[in-house]
C-alpha cells in the first residue's frame, strides 16, 4: 500500500515499464479504476483520501468525457420530484411508462430538454446557483444549491492535496490501452475560480435523474463536472511529481 510521494513516484516507474496497459473497465471510469489497482487503492467513495494525504485522479489527456468534480442534488427537499414531472422525457432504453432527466446543464446557453420543447440553463445569483427553465423562475419549486453550502462541500471534497495523473490513450471498451506519462501534484482549491468556470461554462452540471418502479424520483448522481484539461485550473498550486522516462 502506497502512502507517500516516494512510494508513488517508485510505482509509477514501475507501471512506465509496462508500456501500455489494457484497462481494467470498460467505459469513462476505466482510467481511474486501472490506476488505482495497479497502485494497489481499493476503491471507494469516502471523504479520505486514496492514499497518505493525497487524492488520486487520471485522466486521459485527449478525453472528452468530463470529470466528476462533486454529486450533489439540489434543494429544495423533493424538488428533483418537480424537476422529473416538469421536464422528464420517456426513453427507449428504459422502461416506456417511466420518466427520466437526463442532460447536461451549462451556463452560457439554455440545453435542450430531448423533444419536450423545453430548456433549462444554469443561472449564477449573488448566494444560489439556480436551474432555470424556458418559462422561468417557479418561484417555491425552482432548484438550486446555496453557494456557502456548496462552498464548505467542495472545500471538505478537495481539502486534501491531489495526484493528478495523464494517460495516453488507444483503442475503446474493452480494448482501450493507456500510457501513462506524467503525474503533478495540486493544491489549495480554488472554489471562487470553480465558481468562474461555472459561470463562463467551462463547468457543467449534468442532470441524472430517474423513477423507481412506484414513480419516485431516483437522483442517479447529479453532479458537477468539467473537462480534464481544465482540471488544474481549479488549484492554486501545480508542480510535476512525475515523468515517463
Amino acid at each position: 500500500m502506497i502512502k507517500t510521494l516516494d512510494d508513488f513516484r517508485r510505482e509509477m516507474e514501475k507501471i512506465s515499464e509496462q508500456g501500455w496497459i489494457r484497462t481494467h473497465r470498460s467505459g469513462p471510469t476505466g482510467i481511474g479504476k486501472t490506476l488505482e489497482d495497479l497502485l494497489g487503492i481499493e476503491e471507494n467513495n469516502a471523504s479520505e483520501p486514496d492514499f497518505g494525504a493525497y487524492e488520486l485522479k487520471a485522466a486521459r489527456d485527449t478525453d472528452s468525457s468530463m470529470l466528476t468534480l462533486f454529486t450533489k442534488s439540489p434543494q429544495p427537499p423533493r424538488v428533483n420530484s418537480y424537476l422529473l414531472n416538469e421536464y422528464g422525457y420517456q426513453s427507449d432504453n428504459y422502461e416506456y411508462d417511466k420518466k427520466v432527466l437526463h442532460s447536461t446543464l451549462s451556463a452560457n446557453s439554455p440545453s435542450r430538454i430531448a423533444s419536450t420543447g423545453k430548456t433549462l440553463v444554469v443561472a449564477c445569483t449573488e448566494d444560489r446557483i439556480v436551474l432555470v427553465g424556458n418559462d422561468g423562475y417557479k418561484n417555491t419549486d425552482e432548484a438550486y444549491w446555496e453557494r456557502e453550502k456548496l462552498r464548505q462541500a467542495f472545500n471538505r471534497k478537495y481539502k486534501h492535496t491531489l495526484v493528478y495523473v495523464k494517460a495516453k490513450s488507444r483503442g475503446v471498451g474493452r480494448d482501450e490501452e493507456f500510457l501513462f506519462y506524467e503525474a503533478y501534484e495540486l493544491s489549495g482549491f480554488d472554489y471562487d475560480g470553480l465558481m468562474d468556470l461555472l459561470q463562463d461554462g467551462v463547468v457543467k452540471i449534468d442532470i441524472r435523474i430517474g423513477q423507481y418502479s412506484d414513480g419516485r424520483a431516483h437522483d442517479h448522481g447529479t453532479g458537477f463536472r468539467i473537462h480534464p484539461q481544465y482540471f488544474d485550473k481549479l488549484f492554486r498550486n501545480k508542480a510535476l511529481i512525475w515523468s515517463r522516462q
